[in-house]
């Protein structure tokens, strides 16, 4: 017997854009007409690339376009790429939460999905009562719920809560039950979207720790989306790279992150005024990073232990009284390092209307040399929506430099230095 699990055959899925209103019915009947004569959809010859970056031109788009694959059992799948590439909609269609356009999904066994946050609950019923729900969806027997439910419920750590009706959990609450029912449910085909994000450290580390035990342990198949390239190298054992709804790498884990990487990392350079891959309300935008050292001059590379001033020019369409400015940084490898914000330190930044600039100051860069890729966050306190945010707005290649003012200089590890001295004894 053939151990693919799950195959996916010229999938495609189409979408009316805009409104649903004018047109729609028309359309429908003009399928129907085409359809009962034995003729080919008139629809499918239009529509237009998934990029949500790009102005519509067309009434109708292909979320996903000609998606072939193939998962074998017990096969922790990674499924990558940048907000709009198609993703989530994969995982509709391989949940049977919608159906393609074209194309045909052969999958054996049951297939439990965690989408979005609260899939499958209902808001009035108990945390005990859904989870009653979502087995017998699954297709389990009640006697078979009621040797899992403990296991659970534990699993969960909502206990507390179980018997309180849904709609009064924390999304991060939701998650967690949620995930310990579709985990624990004994299903062929567990299905992950991003919803791990919502959760905390120690949940989302109890919740990969689970994928691989049902993975290797049980033999059961994981498909996992995931904008943490970390969870994604250690989890997954091949990895599925998706760009404006078609699969633009299939293979191994490593490749696909660093393809990934690459391509979202393309436009660093590029002057960040004329940036387009950016979200935000635009009330406040950074248009320009630059490095100045302890004497105010531009500098190109920072040195690690030396002082350092990132300063970050805006230009503001209105008075900003309460600004937040936030400062993620990254390794290469698309992990986050360290960050920082001004509200944290109790204090809040008053932007002018017009040009202006935050500058982030550091007496010394706790950072070993390497490159490292900075992501601004600019918001308004009780706002929200936020001002502007660039993911990788500006990359930081930092020199080694005599951190320890020890006469050598420290090596590359794309880390923060760690402040601490080293001593050592004897056992008497």
């Amino acid at each position: 017997m053939s151990d693919i699990i799950l195959k996916a055959e010229n999938i495609s899925k189409q979408y009316r854009l805009g409104l649903v209103g004018l047109g729609t019915v028309r359309h429908d009947l003009n399928r129907f007409w085409h359809r009962i004569r034995g003729k080919e959809d008139p629809y499918l010859t239009i529509g237009a690339v998934n990029d949500r970056s790009g102005k519509a031109t067309q009434d109708y788009v292909w979320a996903l376009r000609d998606i072939n694959f193939e998962v074998k059992q017990g096969e922790i799948l990674g499924i990558i790429g940048k907000n709009g590439a198609g993703k989530s909609t994969l995982l509709k269609l391989l949940s049977r939460v919608t159906t393609p356009t074209t194309g045909v999904i052969k999958s054996r066994g049951r297939i439990a999905s965690l989408l979005e946050v609260g899939t499958g609950f209902h808001p009035e019923l108990t945390g005990r009562e859904n989870i009653y729900l979502n087995g017998a969806i699954l297709g389990m027997t009640r006697s078979e719920i009621d040797a899992k439910i403990d296991e659970i419920i534990d699993f969960s750590g909502c206990e507390m809560y179980i018997d309180t009706p849904t709609k009064r959990y924390s999304s991060g609450m939701t998650v967690r039950l949620g995930f310990a029912v579709a985990a624990h449910l004994e299903p062929d085909i567990l299905v992950v979207d991003e919803v791990l994000a919502v959760g905390d450290a120690e949940f989302q580390k109890k919740a990969i720790g689970k994928m691989q035990d049902i993975s290797s342990g049980e033999g059961r198949t994981v498909l996992f989306v995931s904008h943490n390239m970390g969870s994604i190298k250690s989890l997954c054992s091949s990895c599925m790279l998706m760009e404006n709804g078609t699969i633009d790498f299939i293979g191994d884990t490593d490749e696909a992150v660093s393809r990934y990487l690459e391509v979202n990392r393309q436009h660093i350079g590029v002057d960040l005024s004329k940036r387009t891959d950016r979200s935000g309300s635009g009330d406040a935008r950074i248009y320009n990073i630059t490095y100045l050292n302890d004497k105010g001059n531009d500098i190109t590379s920072p040195v690690s232990g030396e002082p350092l001033t990132i300063r970050f020019h805006y230009q503001a369409d209105r008075e900003v009284q309460k600004a937040i400015m936030g400062v993620a940084f990254f390794n290469k490898n698309g992990m986050a390092v360290t960050g920082i914000n001004n509200d944290e330190h109790g204090y809040f930044l008053e932007l002018k209307k017009g040009e202006g600039y935050i500058d982030l100051v550091f007496d010394r860069l706790h950072l070993y040399a390497g490159s490292y890729y900075l992501t601004s966050i600019l918001s308004e306190n009780d706002s929200k929506e936020q001002l502007d945010i660039v993911e990788d707005a500006a990359v930081m290649e930092v020199l080694p430099g005599d951190f320890w003012k020890a006469g050598k200089n420290n090596r590359k590890r794309n880390t923060p230095v760690i402040v601490g001295t080293f001593k050592s004894g004897s056992y008497k």
